[in-house]
């Protein structure tokens, strides 16, 4: 019943769409505006090969990238029809009334070049975010580098300078391009950096998406090692299991992939101690917590942080409401790693003038450095994607932070530069 009642809203908005651009192409020539139907059309044409690609089973590389990225372009096509019906609607109910009143004597006869002006706004407006969504597709592997100096008090000397790279949200089973990832990797280690932390969402669903980039991503290097937790897509709660140890098998297989395949040091509600120059670095682990409903809390931050004893403690939480929820309450935990929000993958976000995302009514912290009193909070903006395969203003993110002792100058962030992957 559900597909017959989807297939009849998509003839719906098919049929009803092609008003506004039947009136459009009104006056022009033939040959043009045959081509401009049948690339209306195509649209339909190209949802229902798709609809009988994904029924021959699952897809592999290179294929399964082409079909990402046609079902995204699609999707985007109908979101934007639906959008112009909404006002093709209302010029129909606008005609409607108008004709109602002029067949009661009360207003003179209908004006169709006003409606033709309606309709040709209709599809300005849906044609907007069709052009805005496809030009962020070609933008999902523009890798930004930004730099971030944290002043923090009482910094031990021996930790002066030091360089943390921060990655978050993978989200490997969105991949479709191994040379782009592999210059991700390649951004990584040109920061030369003493610490990299992985905050989280290695997969989407399934431990073994990330297995064909197990190769790439063993190759981020850092002085002291890479550092990770997991994220709320991590744990398979979004799979449907066959049974309990299938489950369980998964989580065994992702914790493997982290600790033997990666060589990275997962932390699940633990704490890791690295002796730098003569000091002490406690990194803080914790599983998934959220203060929103409808993500997990398993992470168990008393238990993770009970004896550490660093000359400065960092922590690694995936969802960056946890800080303001519960590690507020631990005054000696200097910075907070977070990811989870991609910033939604878009939105306007020019340091220095303008931060803005739909993510921002979702999150009070959702991208960038926050601070209260002498603690930090830094939320990247993740470096895969998830659902929509694009990034629209919002690119994805490789942190560089590093510590200074002089807090007489405040934290900075910046944009070191953006890699055009072409």
């Amino acid at each position: 019943m559900r597909p017959i009642f989807l297939l009849a809203i998509i003839i719906f908005v098919e049929v009803y769409a092609f008003q506004a651009v039947r009136t459009f192409t009104t006056g022009w020539n033939e040959w043009t505006k045959q081509w401009v139907h049948i690339a209306y059309w195509s649209f339909p044409v190209l949802a229902a090969v798709l609809y009988l690609w994904a029924q021959q089973g699952p897809l592999h590389q290179p294929w399964k990238g082409v079909f990402l990225i046609l079902r995204a372009i699609v999707v985007i096509a109908y979101l934007s029809k639906l959008l112009t019906v909404l006002f093709v609607f209302i010029d129909d109910v606008r005609r409607l009334t108008w004709k109602g009143a002029h067949w009661a004597g009360l207003v003179p006869e209908f004006d169709a070049g006003r409606s033709r002006f309606l309709n040709q706004l209709a599809l300005l407006l849906g044609l907007t975010p069709f052009a805005t969504l496809t030009y962020g597709i070609t933008r999902r592997h523009d890798y930004q580098v930004r730099r971030v100096c944290i002043p923090i008090k009482g910094l031990h000397k021996g930790l002066e300078g030091l360089r943390i790279v921060q990655i978050s949200d993978i989200h490997s089973g969105s991949f479709t391009d191994n040379h782009a990832v592999a210059a991700a990797i390649r951004l990584i280690n040109a920061q030369v950096p003493d610490i990299v932390l992985f905050t989280g969402d290695l997969v989407n669903a399934t431990a073994d998406e990330a297995l064909p980039f197990v190769p790439i991503f063993r190759k981020i290097r850092a002085r002291y090692g890479v550092f990770s937790i997991l994220g709320n897509h991590d744990y398979g709660d979004y799979h449907h299991w066959p049974n309990a140890e299938a489950k369980a098998a998964n989580m065994r297989l992702l914790e493997h992939i982290h600790k033997r395949q990666l060589g990275w040091n997962l932390l699940r509600n633990e704490h890791q101690s690295v002796f730098i120059n003569g000091a002490q670095l406690d990194i803080i682990g914790v599983d998934n917590y959220s203060a929103l409903r409808r993500f997990q809390k398993y992470g168990d931050l008393a238990k993770a942080w009970q004896g550490t004893s660093g000359d400065l403690k960092i922590l690694l939480s995936h969802d960056p409401t946890h800080w303001e929820l519960q590690v507020l309450d631990y005054p000696d935990i200097a910075i907070t790693f977070s990811g989870h929000t991609h910033g939604m993958q878009f939105g306007i976000d020019i340091p220095g003038w303008i931060k803005w995302s739909p993510a921002q009514y979702v999150y009070k912290q959702w991208a960038g450095l926050y601070q209260k009193d002498h603690q930090f909070l830094y939320v990247n903006r993740g470096l895969g994607y998830l659902a929509y395969p694009g990034r629209v203003g919002i690119l994805p993110e490789i942190t560089l932070v590093e510590l200074t002792g002089d807090t007489t100058t405040p934290p900075t962030e910046e944009v070191l530069m953006t890699h055009y992957q072409r």
